[in-house]
């Protein structure tokens, strides 16, 4: 898919992302990106992500339908309230990931440039008979506010306070959501694309810092948050990438729902076995401003043993990755990618090893 460059790139200082990088249409950094990345911890800043593709699910059996045909219950989810979502295989592989809120009448779906008119094309093929209709909402666009000041934005906005868990509307369309990801204080704005300069203007002019996609993902490798088609391939299942837990603990599976494509997989990992692999937060050598690319081996001892995400600078941790590596990989091997060493964050590893339901059954069955 093609994706136009954003009109917030002419603002001076924007910098153009690699032309091969999924965030191409939007500005990298403004000239300081490590400082956009503090100024998204520390104060406030605004990030260009109108790159997402939106699209638009209405009817009166939208809910009831999407639960039936993803990851996540949707069945009931209130009016404006969001959740993440997945689409899997048969065999519990991720083939979409996506953001949906659901706001009067309508449920907002967000999701990567490149995998969203195959997610359209997906859900349309599904509708059959039941009264929901997925549209293209390519006239609206995704900013994103980060930082413990984004209450100061609030007039600017045109509300009177920030929501906590549900979306508020804004004047003159769109919508605000808080999120889970990046930061402790993150929020996207879903707005028409006919304002997005206007909206720009005004966010900045309020004290929004501007800041690039470099300090988005540099926030969101630090935070672990996976991003699909750069941290997952053709073989991820949800497992791995910490994707499972229902829309309260800002997961994209829920565990006690219905039938849907993929669910025996799930069911039974979670039940009676582990993932092979796991996502796990890199430390990388940064002697050498050479940085490895995406989908580069990680190998112990000249082992491959997993298998490289997102590389970024991160403006207090250095050089960082997320990487899926075996389970059976001990936190504190020694790894490396081509050349550069790597280890393992140990704060990053999800501890699995509690009992599962499924295996005690079996074991009482067998008697042990």
């Amino acid at each position: 898919m093609v994706v136009e460059p954003s009109p917030v790139l002419a603002v001076p200082g924007a910098v153009a992302a690699a032309p091969d990088s999924p965030d191409a249409a939007v500005a990298w950094h403004y000239g300081d990106p490590l400082g956009e990345q503090r100024a998204a911890v520390e104060r406030v800043a605004v990030v260009d992500r109108s790159h997402r593709f939106v699209l638009t699910i209405g009817g009166a059996e939208r809910l009831g339908w999407l639960h039936t045909i993803s990851s996540q219950h949707v069945a009931d989810l209130a009016d404006g309230q969001s959740a993440e979502n997945l689409d899997l295989d048969q065999n519990g592989r991720v083939l979409h990931h996506f953001v949906l809120t659901e706001l009067d009448g309508t449920v907002w779906v967000d999701t990567e440039a490149e995998r969203g008119p195959d997610l359209l094309n997906f859900l349309t093929r599904m509708v059959f008979w039941a009264d929901a209709r997925p549209s293209a909402a390519t006239d609206h666009a995704v900013l994103s506010l980060l930082g413990p000041r984004v209450d100061t934005l609030t007039g600017t906005l045109g509300i009177d306070r920030l929501p906590d868990e549900k979306a508020v509307p804004l004047p003159g369309g769109g919508f605000l959501r808080r999120m889970a990801w990046p930061t402790a204080d993150s929020f996207d704005l879903v707005v028409p694309r006919e304002q997005l300069g206007r909206r720009w203007s005004e966010l900045t002019a309020a004290g929004a810092e501007p800041a690039g996609s470099w300090a988005f993902e540099a926030l969101r490798v630090a935070a672990v948050r996976p991003r699909i088609g750069l941290d997952t391939d053709d073989r991820t299942i949800p497992h791995e990438v910490n994707w499972i837990g229902g829309p309260d603990e800002h997961g994209a599976v829920h565990l006690n729902k219905g039938c849907y494509r993929g669910q025996e997989t799930v069911a039974r990992v979670h039940n009676l076995g582990k993932p092979p692999r796991r996502l796990v937060l890199l430390h990388l050598d940064g002697s050498t401003d050479e940085r490895p690319a995406v989908g580069e081996a990680v190998t112990a001892g000249g082992r491959a043993v997993g298998r490289l995400g997102t590389v970024v600078d991160h403006y207090e941790l250095g050089p960082i990755a997320l990487a899926l590596v075996k389970r059976a990989v001990p936190v504190d091997t020694r790894l490396a990618v081509g050349s550069m060493a790597a280890a393992i964050d140990p704060d990053s590893v999800v501890d699995d090893n509690t009992p599962q339901a499924g295996r005690q059954a079996v074991e009482r069955l067998r008697g042990r």
